[in-house]
């Protein structure tokens, strides 16, 4: 097997080749696989670029070679663009000839069923054999914007004179690239490098974004994604982007909740793939816009806001504009995502009366036809960014920035270098005051619904997870569940408490109990998941008589419900009276890692989807933050006179599973506790049901 390049070596034979060979370049003009070498000669690449066509010897006015093997030296890159099997012979060229990365154009692979993805799997090996580094399939192509390489077959690319800059995008989707460049183009705002990823047979987003990370003209990175394959190097990525303090964005589809297959707890029905790497982006400091929009305009404003941290108070925006209803609408996008937007302060309206400004009363500080006067804005600009009450300033201007935009954005512009993050939302259509913001480097936004998302996505951002390991422990390939007193003693080393319990052969004379009645009797089999759904549950039992009887229906529901069973023996645990119940799961997801989970618990959990979940572990602070995003927990906080539960231990509770989560000595795949009792105030928690499945 050949060395395959990685990190440096692979950035610069990816995004910075001395010379690419255009396997299967066509002389008919009209054909996607034409535009390669018209794109690179339009751009002004400099570097060598050899026509491969076995068909003709001159294409597109061009010397053609027959073969890569014709070649006069070996290139850097190979941008293959023929079809599908002729695509994975080229890929075992570049190998035999020491080519170090290879982009494939052609489809027809995974996308398409089991034959799809046996020619994948068969390509997969081929480059891995060869030791080529290989981008697609179902590659458009790449761009580096300031070496003019434009190797790629997307149109939007026909067009010269792309904007410079220092993003570098990275995108599932190969025709994203080409609208990001085209609206980026309408606004000013410049591109590093653009790659399209495809189907990440080799080479995927995160490894990508890697290798560039040292690259100093690259000031932060835009993500379109699609699924969340190969989510170990995007976690990689993102921990060291956090390190070198380059921002990253991300704008995924799919937002449905997608339960995963293998699960057989509520924990990982409701860690749907979606809420997983919704996870997964938000722990490793990635923001995720839900507007692609916003996607394009985000990276200005995540440079100047600092990362949230557990425990910090909820962001607070404050808001002044030149036009009320303009901001009205900014204002309802933030409401909607759980900004809040404050008034100032009485301090701070005292300091704007000093200067002569007047801004109402309301929340939002409306100047109204005062505030296009640049002394007015700039003032009031300066007073609200030394305000402590807010987080963030918005500047909200309106038709003014149409009419005279130099003017309109003056005050906000000369107000960037303030230590609070200033951003500016331009209420018309009015390119050209987007346009001088951009220059002078304001976060701007043309429409409400990306401000609100920009601005959410900033604020809610946090600080990566100092315990996260950029690398995890692969999932077991084979696993098995252990029974509900197996997992009792197993939550038990890592200090996680349970109700007493004691276990029952069903055939024996029934002992005397070492506790008191009400008793639960359960099923005890770790073949029987959910044990209520087969009759394997009976309560309250108040005595010996019902519990023999308890015994004795337990065995007959089970064994009637699950053909082939046979009941060996229950479980008879303290019946527990809580002021609340919680479900606290964790999960070792295929791609992300370990992740745990809280929610509302009990019966109805998949039901109402009411949960807050993390990577694993977590620390103390975040678990009470994780209880905080819970809904259904507001009502142990002693609402409408109830006892307060006690959430410390719940807290406490959360971070042991997290840490049972990434031990090895467990192996631990899937594990719950639903319900967790929540007792009053400083009498704990108690699990009073158990699930686990491990590794073996």
């Amino acid at each position: 097997m050949a060395h395959a390049v990685t990190g440096r070596a692979l950035a610069r034979a990816l995004l910075n080749p001395a010379s690419v060979a255009l396997v299967g370049i066509s002389n008919n003009l009209e054909k996607t696989a034409a535009r390669p070498l018209q794109f690179l000669r339009r751009a002004g690449f400099a570097g060598k670029v050899y026509n491969v066509n076995p068909t003709r010897e001159e294409v597109q006015g061009e010397k053609a070679y027959p073969s890569l093997a014709a070649l006069p030296e070996v290139p850097d890159h190979a941008f293959i663009l023929t079809n599908t099997e002729q695509a994975m012979a080229a890929v075992e060229a570049c190998g035999r000839l020491g080519i170090p990365v290879a982009t494939v154009l052609a489809g027809g692979f995974s996308e398409q069923g089991a034959a799809g993805l046996e020619r994948e799997n068969r390509l997969k090996a081929i480059a891995r054999q060869a030791g080529v580094r290989l981008l697609g399939p179902s590659s458009i192509g790449l761009v580096n914007v300031h070496s003019h390489l434009t190797l790629t077959a997307n149109a939007a690319f026909g067009e010269p004179g792309l904007p410079k800059g220092g993003i570098f995008c990275a995108s599932h989707s190969g025709s994203l690239i080409g609208a990001l460049t085209s609206r980026g183009r309408a606004r000013g705002i410049g591109f590093n490098a653009l790659v399209s990823v495809g189907s990440e047979c080799d080479l995927s987003v995160g490894e990508i974004c890697e290798a560039t990370l040292d690259d100093p003209a690259i000031t932060g990175y835009l993500l379109f994604l699609e699924t969340s394959r190969n989510a170990r190097h995007l976690r990689r990525f993102a921990l060291a982007a956090a390190a070198r303090g380059k921002p990253v964005v991300a704008y995924k589809l799919g937002r449905s909740e997608l339960a995963a297959e293998l699960a057989v707890s509520h924990t990982g029905a409701l860690a749907g793939e979606d809420s997983v790497t919704d996870a997964l982006l938000k722990d490793c400091g990635i923001a995720r816009v839900d507007t692609f929009e916003g996607l394009l305009e985000s990276l200005p404003l995540l440079a100047r806001t600092p990362y949230r941290k557990a425990g910090d108070r909820p962001p607070r925006v404050g808001v002044v504009t030149t036009t009320g209803g303009g901001a009205a609408m900014a204002v309802d996008q933030l409401g909607i995502r759980g900004i809040d937007v404050v008034p100032p302060s009485d301090q701070t309206r005292e300091q704007l009366r000093q200067a002569g400004i007047d801004g109402g009363s309301g929340r939002i500080l409306d100047l109204t036809l005062a505030g296009t006067r640049y002394d007015v804005m700039k003032t009031t600009l300066d007073i609200l960014g030394q305000a402590p009450e807010f987080d963030l300033i918005l500047a909200t201007v309106g038709s003014s920035a149409r009419n005279h935009p130099h003017l309109a954005v003056k005050p906000v512009s000369d107000s960037i270098h303030q230590a609070k993050p200033l951003a500016c939302f331009i209420v018309p259509e009015a390119p050209e005051a987007l346009t001088l913001l951009t220059e002078a480097g304001v976060p701007n936004f043309r429409t409400p619904e990306s401000c609100g998302d920009v601005i959410a996505a900033a604020l809610n951002r946090r600080a990566p997870n100092p315990e996260l390991a950029a690398d995890v422990t692969p999932m077991p390939t084979t696993y098995r569940a252990i029974d509900e007193a197996q997992a009792y003693h197993l939550f038990a080393e890592v200090g996680l408490t349970h109700a007493d319990f004691t276990v029952i052969d069903v055939d024996a004379p029934l002992p005397a109990l070492s506790f008191d009645y009400p008793v639960v009797a359960k099923v005890l089999s770790a073949r029987v998941s959910h044990k209520t759904d087969v009759g394997g549950v009976v309560l309250p039992i108040h005595n010996d008589q019902e519990l023999k009887q308890a015994i004795q229906r337990i065995r007959y529901n089970v064994e009637r419900n699950l053909p082939g069973e046979t009941v060996k023996q229950v479980l008879v645990q303290r019946l527990t009276r809580p002021v609340g119940e919680a479900l606290v799961g964790i999960r070792r997801d295929p791609e992300v890692g370990p992740i745990v989970m809280v929610a509302a618990g009990g019966i109805y959990t998949e039901l109402y989807k009411d949960r807050s979940l993390r990577l694993a572990p977590v620390d103390l602070e975040t678990a009470r933050e994780m209880i905080g995003e819970v809904t259904a927990f507001q009502a142990l906080t002693g609402y409408r006179g109830r006892p307060r539960g006690d959430l410390e231990a719940l807290a406490d509770a959360i971070v042991k599973l997290s840490r049972l989560a990434v031990s090895d000595r467990y192996g631990i795949v899937e594990a719950e506790i639903n319900p967790l009792m929540v007792l009053e105030q400083g009498q704990g928690a108690l699990a009073v049901d158990a699930l686990v499945t491990v590794g073996t």
